[in-house]
């Protein structure tokens, strides 16, 4: 881990000033007290490798399922992409971190795909694939690190949830969705580290240095209250606690109309799934872990839920989006409004956001395959690594099923310009 040195480390403990020096991997300290001093000596700890992408060239035969996808399906997500790449400058590159860019090329270099592919017909599957066929070249992704390459990854889902509300509070039960914070600090670590390239993290100043932002522990018990922040009440904590997860969503209102929801800012601490944390506490087996069961649990624990929520220090800041259709989805990191099925999220230091993927990997709880051509359209603060992607559902019932339960193992391949690829 690169540790990013933001503060100073002298603490004061009893009277005793001890300074601690803080080493790239340090997990402890063995403190011996000598002299009526204090001497702190770091015990350093090998760290694993910093996963890699590797990507193994591939023809489209070799893709399963490869023929029986409904191309023309994609196009609309890949026109999104299109419209877009046409507001960026033609010589950017297309890539978030410095792995993903160096293959994926410049704008510049999609602008007359995409007038190709504007010019199929819709619903014409045949001439889809072969536009694919035509102009891309896939690539298997692996993670290098740590030997020997491994090709699975994880894929879950998400969806664009719908919740009641109002503009105004009416009920003490009802908790705020926060706008972002003038003082919220969004911080590329890119910009100072090259190996950090499309990591990020946030704070704020406090006499001219970068501090961590409140928890959310410290959030929910007002440490931002009186700041007139609040966008909109709604009236469940444990569906709002999910709409963080999910980073958009659609408020019914008590005084009529729908809010679209969008995501405006993160305070900066580390996701932690509470999944996880019910399967430490012993409340459930890791295969029983879903969306369905954890709400289940939060609801049937009302006395712990809170506290379990907490455990999850990241929070999610939010703003109203206009403007947007009721049939379109919320817009991803990528600018570009989410296609249901065939949007996903990817972590951008590894996937050129933009791009095409062909995505191999099962069904939520049914086992069947689900193979299809993909946008990489969004990211995501939990997806994190070459061969790990989260898949939009949409939005209604049937998404929040699907998208719930989906945690399956699955490869993905990059479709990247003819001529780009491993090594370019």
């Amino acid at each position: 881990m690169t540790v990013l040195r933001l503060v100073g480390s002298a603490g004061r403990r009893g009277g005793l000033a001890c300074r601690l020096r803080r080493a790239r991997g340090l997990v402890g300290a063995i403190a011996l007290l000598l002299l009526g001093g204090c001497i702190a000596v770091p015990v350093p700890m090998p760290e694993p490798p910093p996963a890699r992408l590797g990507l193994v060239p591939a023809r489209f035969a070799d893709l399963p399922g490869w023929g029986e996808d409904r191309h023309a399906e994609a196009l609309p997500a890949f026109a999104e992409t299109c419209a877009r790449l046409r507001t960026l400058p033609p010589d950017r590159p297309l890539g978030g971190g410095e792995e993903a860019s160096s293959r994926a090329g410049r704008v510049g270099d999609w602008l007359p795909l995409c007038a190709e592919a504007a010019r199929i017909p819709p619903g014409d599957h045949a001439a889809a694939r072969a536009f694919f066929e035509r102009h891309f070249r896939p690539f298997l992704a692996q993670n290098v690190t740590p030997q020997p390459p491994d090709p699975f990854g994880t894929f879950t889902g998400y969806f664009e949830p719908e919740l009641t509300g109002s503009r105004t509070r009416r009920s003490p039960s009802q908790v705020p969705l926060l706008r972002r914070p003038p003082d919220l600090v969004a911080v590329d670590l890119g910009e100072f580290a090259p190996d950090l390239a499309g990591r990020r993290t946030a704070g704020r100043v406090v006499d001219g240095r970068l501090v961590p932002y409140a928890s959310r522990a410290e959030i929910e018990q007002g440490a931002l209250d009186g700041r007139r922040l609040e966008l909109v009440w709604l009236d469940d904590p444990i569906e709002t606690f999910f709409l963080h997860i999910q980073g958009a969503g659609r408020v019914r209102l008590a005084e009529g109309g729908l809010m679209r929801v969008g995501f405006a800012g993160q305070n900066g601490h580390s996701y932690v799934p509470i999944g996880r944390v019910l399967v430490e506490r012993g409340a459930m087996t890791l295969d029983q872990v879903s969306m369905q069961s954890i709400k289940a649990w939060l609801r049937a624990n009302p006395g712990e839920a809170r506290a379990v929520m907490w455990r999850n220090p990241s929070y999610v800041f939010f703003r109203e989006v206009r403007g947007l259709d009721p049939n379109e989805g919320p817009p991803g990191s990528f600018g570009a409004p989410l296609t249901p099925g065939r949007s996903i999220a990817v972590d951008p230091q590894h996937i050129p956001l933009g791009i095409p993927l062909w995505l191999a990997t099962r069904q939520p709880g049914q086992g069947a395959p689900l193979r299809r051509l993909v946008l990489a359209q969004d990211t995501g603060g939990a997806i994190r690594g070459p061969v790990r992607g989260d898949l939009f559902w949409g939005w209604g019932e049937a998404a929040a099923e699907a998208a719930g339960r989906m945690n399956e193992r699955g490869s993905w391949w990059l479709l990247l310009p003819a001529g780009r690829g491993a090594g370019s």
